[in-house]
């Protein structure tokens, strides 16, 4: 086993401890940097994107090739962590506990710590993780003037305003399959530059909103559907997964059904926890979505995008486009000054 100790004053600090560690080389580019790792002790990335008023984003995209035990100290740099595991596990747990929490794909972690406290990430050898990490730091955050921390859930204020960093907090989320698709997003935005940095923020704060959410959502007691178990949800994202990929094809829900070897009515129970529609809403959703998209960014009319989506009326398609958007598909390509490819 590996231990790694931190001593960490910003973002910044702890890539460059890491690559004391584990070697790699650092890479700048566009305000990030990025750990590169391709060794006997482990292989993939470790980022970093700074943004404004205290919050920053580290991206682990890597396997430690030896368990490894990262020993992460306090100090004055004591940020909140939002933490969404999008693939592998690992544990967690604060240097006063013996006993380890298992952190597994998809679920989420929330923890901040006392000055001088130590925060200790295991990762086990071998296994691939893919872990996003917002880390606000309360001081420069709550100088940002639409910081509104007073509408949070009460014990969520208390940890934002712990300025001193008097307390240690920490919340064991629920799986989170609503969370993976923004975290997604957010990992393969390609854009470049000013613009890249602006669109990860954006979807950084999104992701943020959506931990809050779930925290207050579990603090009153609100749990999984009671129908359908974890690996059940599971098999409902990855059929919701393959729409998204291929929403011209043509589903019916009994197929679904065979398909995830889930009962017609735990699948519309999964999409409906999911996605807040049933499974014939949310295909409509999607075609609908990827039907603007073509209209605003592609060469092809009308007739030529309803065919393209898997539509096969064109005067059905213009009823429930026009019923979501407020205006016909012809209104809305008439509103588009030219086609622009974004």
């Amino acid at each position: 086993m590996i231990e790694i100790e931190i001593s960490a004053e910003n973002t910044k600090d702890i890539i460059e401890q890491l690559q004391n560690n584990i070697g790699g080389e650092i890479l700048e580019r566009w305000g990030e940097s990025t750990l590169v790792v391709d060794n006997d002790k482990a292989k993939g990335t470790v980022k970093v994107i700074p943004f404004d008023w205290g919050v920053n984003l580290m991206i682990y995209n890597i396997e430690f090739l030896s368990e490894v035990v990262m020993k992460i100290e306090a100090t004055d740099f004591n940020p909140i962590r939002f933490i969404y595991n999008l693939q592998g596990e690992f544990l967690h747990r604060f240097g006063i506990q013996s006993k380890e929490v298992l952190i597994e794909q998809f679920q989420t972690l929330i923890f901040t710590n006392k000055t001088d406290g130590i925060n200790c990430l295991h990762f086990k050898e071998g296994i691939k993780i893919e872990t996003n990490i917002i880390q606000i730091v309360r001081k420069d955050f709550l100088k940002k003037r639409t910081t509104k921390v007073s509408t949070l859930n009460k014990k969520l204020q208390e940890v934002f305003v712990d300025t001193d960093h008097d307390n240690r907090f920490s919340h064991h989320g629920t799986l989170n399959l609503k969370m993976a698709d923004h975290v997604k997003k957010l990992h393969n935005i390609k854009t470049k530059g000013m613009l890249r940095i602006l669109k990860m923020e954006a979807k950084v704060y999104e992701i943020l909103s959506l931990h809050i959410q779930q925290y207050n959502i579990q603090s009153q007691g609100v749990e999984l559907p009671t129908s359908l178990v974890k690996s059940e949800l599971k098999r409902v994202r990855k059929i919701g997964q393959q729409i998204l990929k291929n929403p011209s094809k043509q589903y019916n829900l009994e197929d679904l059904s065979i398909e995830s070897g889930l009962s017609q009515a735990k699948l519309q129970d999964g999409f409906k926890f999911l996605y807040t529609r049933t499974v014939t809403e949310f295909i409509r959703h999607v075609r609908l979505e990827l039907a603007r998209d073509l209209l605003k960014t592609s060469d092809l009319n009308i007739s030529q995008v309803v065919y393209s989506i898997g539509f096969t009326s064109r005067s059905y398609f213009s009823k429930i486009f026009k019923d979501k958007y407020g205006v016909s598909p012809n209104e809305f390509s008439k509103q588009i000054p030219s086609k622009v490819l974004v």
